[in-house]
């Protein structure tokens, strides 16, 4: 499962299973939390809930799973893999030994460049996913705005072409060609920008908060974390993580969304301006409690799923 003292693939398969299974656990309030920040008529959390789910039943929450399903599992192998092998590629060269634990500046620069690395890959797979999710919601509105502002008619025409088989993209690989089509490539990394300034901070109160959780619920320094603390080391983690990342993941969220039709944000600082005027400082927390409740059992599940994934494989 090694290539060498310093660099591991057991990190990178453990890194896909646990993305896996992560996805599986957190897709549904994903999809809740993609809809609070980049689309209307939502009053809360509840409401955007009971809402998908008169309109669309219990598949509305899962629309858009299978191609984070395949990708954000590679996604998270190239983070977890990246990562550790970033500890140990420091831990050499600062002193000599890959296998000495990193000191709390050392997991930093590891957490900032896996921030930075995770983008080239996670912004295409974000865009595609909120595409999916959103798809149904931005066809009708944007077809009534396309109609007129005629609040009667509009309120007339949302209801009568609400029809959940009406859509822009067949699935990811339609989804993927018609942006390629219609934007070109850098159509795929449309809020790239928003997304590190979400994901370099965002891994750093991700990787430090776990690993100081773990530590502290070691019964001591040279033990090894008992899973339920890894559970909830993980799910600490991942709340902290999520809540802090959520302005930058509002703006993320709403430049991916944006390019249907008509194109409402030319930047990351013109959505940030025209986001505040409209609806007011509060708009950069949308989505902030599912982002908690969301953040808790996929992060817990996913360094869960890690761990013993790793422990199994150096067993073998």
């Amino acid at each position: 499962m090694k290539s060498s003292n310093n660099f591991r693939l057991d990190d990178f398969l453990a890194g896909w299973i646990g993305g896996a299974s992560s996805v599986v656990v957190g897709h549904p309030l994903d999809t809740v939390k993609t809809r609070l920040q980049a689309g209307k008529g939502y009053k809360n959390m509840m409401h955007c809930i009971l809402t998908i789910y008169r309109k669309e039943t219990v598949t509305g929450f899962f629309r858009g799973m299978s191609f984070p399903l395949a990708s954000i599992a590679v996604y998270n192998s190239v983070v977890f893999g990246f990562f550790s092998n970033t500890q140990r590629l420091i831990s050499k060269y600062r002193y000599g030994d890959g296998r000495r634990p990193c000191g709390m500046l050392d997991l930093t620069v590891a957490s900032m460049l896996t921030g930075l690395v995770s983008v080239g890959l996670g912004a295409p797979v974000d865009l595609v996913k909120i595409r999916l999710q959103m798809q149904t919601q931005m066809l009708l509105t944007e077809n009534l705005q396309l109609a007129g502002n005629m609040p009667a008619v509009s309120n007339f025409r949302l209801r009568s072409i609400d029809i959940p088989d009406q859509r822009l993209y067949r699935g990811p690989v339609h989804c993927i060609s018609s942006i390629l089509q219609s934007e070109g490539l850098q159509g795929l990394y449309r809020g790239a920008g928003a997304m590190i300034l979400r994901d370099v901070p965002g891994y750093v109160l991700y990787f430090i908060p776990y690993t100081i959780f773990c530590n502290l619920l070691k019964p001591d320094a040279t033990s090894s974390p008992h899973p339920c603390s890894i559970w909830l080391a993980g799910g600490l983690a991942g709340s902290i993580s999520w809540v802090t990342a959520t302005p930058a993941d509002v703006v993320k969220s709403r430049m991916q969304a944006d390019a249907q039709l008509q194109r409402k944000y030319k930047g990351i600082l013109h959505c940030i301006i025209q986001s505040y005027k409209t609806e007011g400082a509060q708009v950069f927390f949308r989505g902030a409690s599912v982002n908690a409740i969301r953040g808790f059992p996929m992060s817990a599940t996913m360094f869960l799923t890690y761990e013993l994934s790793l422990q199994f494989f150096r067993s073998l």
